[in-house]
């Protein structure tokens, strides 16, 4: 008999590929998403699998989610307001009430779901794990504003102030959220397992890397550096990189991603955890900068303008021992999966810059700083 699996998120970058690999393994799907307009600027994309149940609809109505979740076996809550918009209220309507409703819902329906997995991300993280010259490994708290408009970007032991090594981040350091997406993802991904634990229902929080990969959004200025460097050059403009660029990041591509979802549902192994997903390598920005520009054949260095975003970390790369051990594999490193997505976005047509405006509006907002100038 097919399991039948709630998407939500359905549209997105992670939702619509992991609709793909469940309608492809044998799953009766149900796709919701309600279509938001920062990233869906076109309407509903053409690439929502036409053998799943759509439904357009907002994680906030609860009547909306009350009649998706009708005959699910298993729910793959991606849905999720993200990146580094501005809007406070919004990213804790969506993603903290929303998330709360729906599993509300499940319970005062006593709907017969089996599992829950649920889009968590390494954002929950501070400055993730380093390791100290004399103290060992160490979880240092996120780097202060004071420290950054020095222009200090490093990352130093909280014993004793050594510049510290960073090191893969195990699922047991420290975390809270240090922007009010990481917030708000603590907020799910806490909700979600105690919740599983209460009610007596399986559910996984997986901690995503840094996701991209084809239909990463083109319109959304907010989320996604591989889409943020590509839609600029290909409009003969700089990729800017905050800090000094050397901040590294851990990508994946997001077929797998969609693997290790349909792994937490089928394996007990990862269940009422928080489990990283990533590829276990970090990788400079302005590497990746200099990468999609080498690609593109378009020759324009990437701007650094002496600019921050507080409480984003300075390195970040999973330790995903925990997720191996249950038989997850990324299969697509980090070259290839640039090939493809710059194939991809090649493809689609009137690719603007939305970033030169967005980042004004977070400039203004407080959410990007500049560096003193006498430290400059």
């Amino acid at each position: 008999m097919a399991k039948h699996a709630l998407v939500t998120g359905a549209a997105g970058l992670i939702g619509s590929h992991l609709v793909d690999l469940l309608v492809r393994e044998g799953w009766q799907v149900r796709a919701f998403d309600n279509l938001e307009q920062q990233t869906h600027r076109r309407g509903k994309p053409a690439w929502i699998n036409t053998s799943a149940e759509f439904i357009e609809g907002d994680m906030r109505n609860r009547d909306a989610m009350t009649a998706s979740l009708d005959g699910i076996d298993v729910v793959f809550h991606q849905a999720a307001y993200g990146g580094y918009m501005p809007e406070i209220a919004k990213y804790v309507h969506v993603n903290s009430f929303g998330t709360a409703q729906m599993l509300e819902v499940i319970r005062e329906k006593k709907l017969p779901i089996k599992k829950v997995v649920v889009a968590s991300s390494q954002a929950v993280y501070s400055e993730g794990a380093a390791e100290c010259p004399e103290h060992g490994l160490v979880f240092p708290s996120v780097r202060s504003i004071e420290q950054l408009r020095r222009g200090d970007w490093e990352v130093h032991c909280p014993i004793c102030g050594a510049i510290a090594k960073s090191v893969p981040t195990p699922e047991n350091a420290p975390v809270g959220g240090e922007t009010v997406y990481g917030l708000t993802k603590v907020d799910q991904e806490r909700l979600v397992l105690l919740w599983g634990k209460q009610i007596g229902i399986p559910t996984v929080a997986l901690r995503y890397s840094c996701t991209y990969g084809p239909r990463q959004s083109i319109f959304n200025p907010y989320t996604g550096v591989i889409a943020i460097f590509c839609t600029r050059l290909l409009n003969n403009l700089p990729p800017v990189l905050y800090e000094d660029g050397e901040q590294t990041r851990d990508f994946s591509f997001v077929e797998d991603i969609a693997h290790a979802n349909l792994l937490a549902a089928e394996t007990d192994k990862l269940d009422g955890l928080p489990v990283n997903i990533g590829s276990a390598c970090g990788t400079p920005i302005r590497e990746i900068a200099e990468r999609l520009a080498d690609i593109l054949k378009i020759n324009i260095a990437p701007e650094m303008n002496g600019e921050f975003r507080p409480g984003e970390m300075r390195h970040l790369t999973s330790g995903t021992t925990l997720a191996r051990s249950a038989g997850y594999k990324p299969t697509v490193d980090l070259g290839e999966g640039i090939s493809r997505y710059i194939h991809w976005i090649k493809k689609q047509s009137d690719i603007r810059d939305y970033f030169s405006e967005a980042e004004e509006v977070l400039r203004q907002k407080g959410i990007v700083h500049r560096v003193e100038t006498s430290n400059r």
